[in-house]
């Protein structure tokens, strides 16, 4: 009983820290910004989540990003400047952040142009969770399905085990058959 307890606490744990994104801001209003803009812009790679939830090793553009905006964040800029700023563009001083003048040195200058004019409005993030949370919810549903059986199988295996006095007069009943087919 106790260990079908187990993939629902999961569940929850993993859903609550799927709801935060490293950053290297320490003072906890800069997080809170920091976490506001993240939320409410797009992956790059992934479309239909937030940047908040796009990982390093699925985006490295948006990881990029993410430095860019707690540059900004440091900058004293408020959460809905950077997120209006995302929208319609940061101006020609943008690229005098590392993180763009790293993007232009490297080739892609089309991400630094739009930082710089913005991406407009499709930048904001409209995340549509329905795939996510199903893909949740199935996952969670096999893994407790996958438990029931392998408990299902132990005990039928215990069970089996627990009369062994039964298998072994049965196995020399089929031996002494055999032995008296030969005689």
């Amino acid at each position: 009983m106790k260990l079908s307890f187990i993939p629902i606490i999961l569940f929850f744990v993993s859903s609550l820290s799927a709801e935060s994104t490293f950053t290297n801001l320490t003072d906890p209003q800069e997080i809170r910004a920091f976490h506001d803009v993240t939320g409410r812009i797009r992956c790059i790679c992934i479309p239909s989540i937030a940047i908040k939830s796009c990982s390093f090793n699925n985006c490295t553009v948006s990881a990029k990003l993410k430095v860019f905006i707690e540059n900004r964040i440091r900058s004293g800029e408020s959460a809905d400047t950077i997120v209006e700023k995302m929208v319609k563009g940061f101006g020609p001083d943008a690229v005098k952040d590392p993180v763009i003048a790293k993007f232009i040195e490297s080739g892609n200058t089309g991400m630094a142009e739009s930082v710089v004019y913005g991406f407009g409005p499709d930048i904001l993030a409209k995340p549509d969770s329905t795939w996510i949370d199903a893909s949740l919810f199935m996952a969670g549903a096999l893994g407790i399905l996958l438990m029931f059986l392998y408990l299902k199988k132990r005990t039928a295996a215990k069970a089996s085990n627990a009369n062994p006095s039964q298998e072994n007069e049965a196995f020399r009943k089929y031996l002494s058959e055999i032995e008296e087919k030969q005689k």
